[in-house]
């Protein structure tokens, strides 16, 4: 069917009108909070203004202020134009009829610093035509708009705690709480899913008790609860852009009026520097209100008692981030201690006795992989399992791109969980054929399943245990059936037991 104009929809701020195509109707660029320019710049998020007559939401909104890359083209593209006024979210539904579906929304990924909910992967069609759900993806304010903690930089003369990023994912969690019932959701039934930043993002959320009771599920895909920054580190982050933009702390005046290409061209020269800002430097903020503390630390004390969660990771996530580095192929094993007495000092040689197959490079990209990624996932699911549900996966499906060396590298498993692997130059990235078929419809039915009732457990995978530390048990996805494993990697793990929260993690 061709593209029509569907029903419009009355919001609390006002009559939205989207599209329908196939079966699903789409509304897309509904404001869920002002727009974050002028005074409110690095203020917490404000309800939208309500408006007169029916707002066209057939197009994307704006997306925020970013420097994009070459993986844009790669996940499908991203619509919308850059401004500060980016605060949109965007539904795809089977029916606006009053049913109460489960609804998923979506928190994107990239470093904090690039992506919005309009990039082509996070088309919702696939899973809203599969599991009669209904999916919702957002927009937040990123790098130095949304995480820079200003505050403690200018002595208190300026706004901005380092989290007004995760302050928006809330706002927007907070009108699918008020408006998704409009849309034939059910508001007391929503789950929260993201990748990479976005799955940190999730990490944070679930530490949060500003998010209290807005979600019920929660999906970490490759980003846990190792996630914080010291006010000290980030107040100096955000002195190194103030630097950089030529502007003293007492300034207010000039912060605030500063174009938005300035403040990125600022933010671009501070993530020229890793060696003064460290990996990730744009993050959410302990605050001490949005995130108290240490994400792992609120949910062992129970910050998310009751909410079912399932996390995972790709088993080559660091591969990603090596493709290009032809240096680091030559490491030797003398160089790979080096690098790994960088993360973790003197257990250095402790934790590379676990890691025995490969090159160093091999080695080197099995060490990152663990540290970054895989034990902030099953350190948070041994958390939650003492509080509530807890699922653990890990995604094998290698990508045929640049002859396979990535492997199963991270953000492949996003094209089968929305089942947009082979849209568009997609393909190329995640792979495609019969297997890849299936590989998909195991991923959304699970995805689905878990919004529907909190259990992943499927037609297609059969039982999923539940993760405990006795037995470990993990879905393994791959290029046959999933399955059930047992504490895989687990010399792996033990090697990591007795290193500290704050030496892994992004």
């Amino acid at each position: 069917m061709d593209q029509a104009l569907s029903a419009t929809v009355e919001t609390a701020f006002g009559r939205v009108a989207g599209t329908a195509k196939d079966g699903v109707l789409r509304f897309n660029g509904i404001p869920y909070a002002k727009a974050p320019t002028g005074k409110l710049r690095w203020q917490m998020p404000e309800p939208p203004e309500p408006w007169t007559g029916v707002r066209d939401c057939t197009r994307f909104g704006a997306i925020a202020p970013q420097i994009q890359g070459n993986a844009e083209a790669i996940l499908g593209g991203t619509a919308g134009a850059k401004s500060e006024d980016c605060l949109f979210l965007n539904i795809w539904t089977p029916a606006c009829d009053g049913q109460k579906r489960p609804v998923m929304v979506w928190i994107h990924g990239g470093a904090f610093v690039t992506g919005a909910g309009s990039t082509g992967t996070y088309n919702g069609k696939h899973l809203v035509a599969r599991g009669d759900v209904v999916v919702v993806t957002i927009n937040y304010r990123l790098g130095a708009f949304g995480f820079l903690n200003l505050k403690d930089a200018t002595e208190g003369k300026c706004p901005g705690t380092g989290a007004e990023g995760v302050a928006d994912q809330i706002a927007a969690l907070r009108w699918v709480k008020q408006n998704i019932a409009q849309f034939g959701g059910d508001p007391g039934n929503v789950t929260i899913f993201g990748e990479s930043a976005g799955g940190m993002s999730v990490g944070a959320l679930l530490a949060s008790s500003r998010a209290r009771g807005l979600y019920h599920k929660a999906i970490p895909q490759s980003g846990a609860c190792d996630i914080g920054i010291a006010r000290e580190r980030s107040a100096k982050i955000a002195r190194l852009v103030l630097d950089k933009l030529g502007v003293a702390p007492s300034e207010v005046g000039k912060l605030l009026e500063a174009p938005w290409e300035a403040i990125l061209d600022a933010q671009k020269e501070v993530l020229a520097q890793p060696r003064e800002t460290g990996g990730l430097p744009f993050g959410p903020t302990i605050d001490g209100d949005i995130l108290p503390r240490r994400a792992i630390h609120c949910v062992r004390d129970c910050s998310a008692k009751g909410v079912a969660v399932m996390t995972g990771t790709t088993r080559d996530e660091w591969k990603l981030f090596t493709a290009a580095a032809t240096k680091l192929r030559l490491m030797d094993s003398a160089k790979l201690r080096s690098l790994t007495a960088g993360l973790v000092g003197e257990a250095a040689d402790g934790v590379l006795a676990a890691y025995s197959e490969g090159s160093s490079f091999d080695k080197w990209n099995a060490v990152m992989t663990d540290h970054s990624f895989a034990i902030p996932a099953i350190r948070l699911a041994e958390a939650q399992g003492r509080h509530g549900s807890a699922y653990l996966y890990r995604f094998d499906w290698a990508s045929p791109f640049l002859g396979g060396v990535i492997g199963a590298c991270h953000a492949i498993e996003l094209g089968f969980v929305f089942g947009t692997y082979n849209e568009k130059l997609a393909g190329a990235f995640f792979g495609t054929g019969a297997k890849a078929d299936a590989l998909a419809i195991a991923m959304m039915e699970s995805w689905i399943a878990f919004a529907k009732n909190g259990d992943p457990s499927n037609a297609i995978t059969g039982p999923w245990p539940r993760y405990e530390a006795a037995s470990r048990k993990t879905m393994i996805f791959g290029d046959g059936d999933p399955r059930v494993v047992d504490a895989p990697n687990e010399r792996r793990r033990e090697a990591w037991a007795e290193i500290p929260e704050t030496a892994i993690g992004p």
